[in-house]
């Protein structure tokens, strides 16, 4: 059988954030573009079984677990409930438009769209399942991640769930045992416990979310045990097994004590890794960093030039939006756009666990390895007009600015919606703005927002601004 080739001058595998990203920048400079994408879905991680849904499925578990506040707030009626499969319904119906609308961009004719999946077959061809070849002057891999399942006796033989399963859930479980502190499992887990779920969750190092502030971290946690979580660190998970019934036993030790628990729903939330395994990218020499990562460059070109990658097969932030400004660059550079290279300086990140934590720019570690000469200041929720009317009272806010000359370096607030709070510090981090720059706006009183004028003014007065010449 002769396979039927077809050449492009862009060949993109993967059509999620990334993919997409690169192939519409691509079009728009009269490039002739393929996307190669096998998935039973179109659209992408983010769009059908990240973002979005978890996102719409935690929104309805806060109003939930605001109803049920009732007399904090000075009303009586009822003890709603929820309802798995009315929350579900409404999860699709938020998703489907954007699905649609993700799956009509890629259908649209600016593209060649090919529903299947493929391999490396040289260094500027990829043969798909059905034997045709696409060949390409560029070509970038952007097939994002999938589930991890570490090597831990007995894990990946027993029954367990994942993320997708979670956010599919049309019952409740009567209990959990959730894996992991990551964001991933401190977002559903709390999810799973507003929703009237008893959860365990065993995370291995000492606190969650352990790539945020210490502070950030320890807000979270206190918030997840008093939703009735129990929260054990410092756990070493040992083994695995199913037991009669569809249970399954995890054996760990926990503070010097060895300790056994079953669960019919034990949640796998370790982690996710690069979907590369099917692509043979060895067979191209390109070279994966210790975590399975694709490695790449500032302009996202992996050690093979004319190949790219892009998003979370790649990183180092799976991230949405980091995804859709990598593709974008890999489009500009590969076909002689002047384009920045990628930096994360500015980088965003939240999660939207109740409180919510986020960050913007450099942390106080980075900023210290980096000889940084900063300076901080923070103010606590506890001790604000509109927090404390809302109940709201757990968190905190804190800027770091250059000692010198009192330029935001990078801020962190974990708070109700520190989401939306935290975007006025990405954009003094994203123009440069100095303390006494953001001090010259208004910020209304009583708002959140306003807060971040504390630990401006405490900065503002210990910096000194040099005069312009």
């Amino acid at each position: 059988m002769t396979n039927e080739t077809e050449g492009f001058d862009f060949l993109i595998l993967g059509g999620g954030s990334a993919g997409y990203a690169a192939a519409r920048t691509a079009h728009n400079l009269g490039k002739r573009v393929a996307v190669v994408d096998g998935a039973a879905e179109l659209s992408g991680l983010c769009i059908l079984r990240g973002c979005m849904p978890s996102k719409t499925l935690i929104y309805s578990a806060e109003v939930l677990h605001l109803a049920q506040q009732g007399d904090v707030f000075g009303f009586k009626g009822g003890n709603p409930v929820a309802d798995m499969q009315a929350m579900q319904q409404r999860k699709r119906e938020v998703i489907r438009e954007f699905s649609e609308y993700r799956k009509e961009q890629l259908e649209d004719g600016r593209f060649s769209l090919f529903k299947d999946y493929g391999h490396f077959r040289d260094l500027n061809s990829v043969e798909l399942s059905d034997g045709k070849i696409l060949r390409a002057e560029k070509i970038l891999i952007s097939t994002g991640s999938i589930i991890k399942t570490p090597d831990l006796p007995g894990l990946r033989g027993c029954s367990f769930k994942t993320s997708d399963d979670v956010l599919d859930l049309n019952y409740l479980p009567e209990e959990c045992i959730v894996l992991g502190g990551g964001v991933v499992a401190c977002e559903l887990a709390q999810f799973l416990a507003r929703v009237g779920c008893r959860v365990v969750q065993l995370q291995r190092s000492s606190h969650v979310l352990k790539e945020f502030a210490q502070a950030s971290s320890e807000t979270v946690a206190e918030a997840l045990r008093d939703n009735g979580i129990n929260l054990m660190t410092n756990v070493s998970l040992e083994s695995f097994e199913d037991r009669p019934g569809e249970r399954v036993r995890v054996n760990f030790e926990h503070e010097g004590e060895s300790r056994t628990l079953e669960t019919k729903f034990l949640f796998n939330a370790l982690g996710r890794q690069p979907a590369t395994a099917s692509l043979g990218v060895d067979k191209v020499g390109l070279v994966l960093r210790s975590s399975g990562h694709l490695a790449a460059n500032e302009y996202q070109q992996t050690n093979v030039p004319h190949i790219y990658a892009a998003g979370d097969c790649t990183g180092p932030h799976e991230i949405v939006h980091v995804a859709i400004r990598q593709g974008e660059t890999v489009a500009k550079h590969a076909f002689g756009q002047s384009v920045n290279p990628m930096t994360y300086d500015s980088l965003l990140t939240v999660v939207f666990t109740d409180p919510q934590i986020a960050r913007v720019g450099l942390s106080q570690e980075q900023m210290t390895k980096r000889g940084c000469l900063y300076t901080s200041a923070s103010f606590p929720f506890d001790d604000h007009g509109k927090s404390i009317l809302m109940e709201a009272k757990r968190g905190y806010v804190a800027v770091h600015a250059d000692k010198n000359t009192g330029r935001i370096l990078g801020a962190e607030c974990a708070s109700k919606d520190a989401g939306e709070l935290i975007h006025s510090m990405s954009v003094a981090v994203g123009l440069g703005a100095t303390v006494h720059n953001m001090l010259k706006a208004d910020w209304y009183h009583p708002t959140l927002s306003e807060i971040w004028t504390y630990p401006l003014e405490d900065l503002a007065e210990e910096i000194t601004p040099s005069k312009p010449d």
